[in-house]
């Protein structure tokens, strides 16, 4: 089952993306403000964050700076939630690494898409860090008698001269 964290800070937006992504079949966390929500991901390491951006305690961007820079929730997709509808506030919620960036009001569809596109964005890209490491694995399976061979042939044919 897929993990979702929320990190709202409105009681009654926060319950409704609850009910709609637990109607959807989803495994949902929630907090209330950004540190809260910091600790949650780093513990739960869920498979997605839909965060609000004025929030107390720590804001949205705050929060995505620290997940970012943290190797273990740096690749989690992060979907903004925000009445914050600017250009300049959108831009930098993209520049901080965010995946998607919703204002509010929104959709339940707008959000469920969004999580849908971030999600198979996200299984697309663990399948090609997978085929690579397949491929990695084979080179070195094949590779290695080879070289493990070379200077035993050495050692063979100086005990053959002996």
């Amino acid at each position: 089952m897929t993990k979702i964290l929320v990190i709202e800070d409105e009681l009654s937006v926060r319950d409704n993306i609850l009910e709609l992504l637990e109607a959807n079949n989803f495994q949902v966390t929630e907090s209330d403000n950004g540190l809260a929500g910091i600790q949650l991901a780093t513990q739960q390491l869920p498979d997605l964050i839909v965060c609000d951006v004025m929030m107390p305690e720590l804001d949205g961007y705050e929060v995505l700076t620290a997940l970012r820079s943290n190797p273990a929730t740096q690749t989690i997709p992060f979907i903004f939630l925000t009445a914050k509808a600017s250009r300049d506030d959108w831009r930098q919620g993209m520049e901080l690494g965010s995946d998607d960036y919703l204002t509010k009001p929104f959709t339940a569809k707008e959000l469920l898409s969004a999580i849908a596109t971030r999600l198979s964005k996200q299984m697309a890209i663990q399948q090609q860090s997978e085929a690579k490491l397949d491929e990695l694995r084979s080179n070195i399976t094949s590779a290695l008698p080879r070289e493990l061979q070379t200077p035993l042939n050495s050692i063979v044919g100086t005990s053959q001269t002996l």
